[in-house]
């Protein structure tokens, strides 16, 4: 037996929780900031970064897209990220994979601060992950936590679980 479950419905009460929370930032005088890197012209990668932007809007994030050439050399990308890492006002980066072939992934992650680090895979955040601590802002993470806590739903062998959009 399987149970459906809707995942705009779970992704809007997140975003409407997200929003609440920017809006206390702001009384304080901070203004969240996510910094998206997208290098090349990988068609999926637009779309997800442009989503990301579209949803940093409505939940009140500034949202700052650095879209570079595919041409980009390593040293390029990570003095990009270097940069983002020591600029105060970027709360968070993304950098958008898979990056071209000419390009480490690896080095990128290791170069993206633990404490901007979005999407959870710096070797520092991934094992704090794996130890089920709880630590900032990791959108995607939480959504999935959300949803099974929304629905009360555990990873059983003898449930299935089917997702609706």
């Amino acid at each position: 037996m399987s149970e459906l479950i809707s995942g705009k419905a779970i992704s809007a009460t997140i975003n409407e929780e997200l929003r609440k929370e920017v809006e206390q930032l702001k009384t304080k005088g901070i203004e969240p900031c996510l910094a998206v890197v997208l290098v090349g012209e990988d068609p999926a990668s637009e779309v997800y970064v442009r989503n990301k932007k579209r949803t940093c809007g409505e939940i009140g994030i500034r949202s700052i897209g650095h879209d570079l050439s595919s041409s980009t050399t390593q040293e390029e990308l990570e003095n990009l990220v270097n940069r983002l890492n020591e600029d105060p006002e970027v709360h968070g980066i993304l950098c958008q994979f898979p990056l071209p072939k000419s390009l480490d992934e690896t080095r990128v992650i290791l170069t993206i601060s633990p404490d901007k680090d979005v999407d959870g895979l710096h070797p520092l955040n991934a094992g704090l992950i794996a130890m089920t601590a709880q630590i900032h802002f990791l959108h995607t993470l939480r959504g999935v936590t959300n949803a099974q806590a929304e629905r009360n739903l555990y990873y059983r062998k003898k449930r299935g679980c089917t997702w609706k959009k």
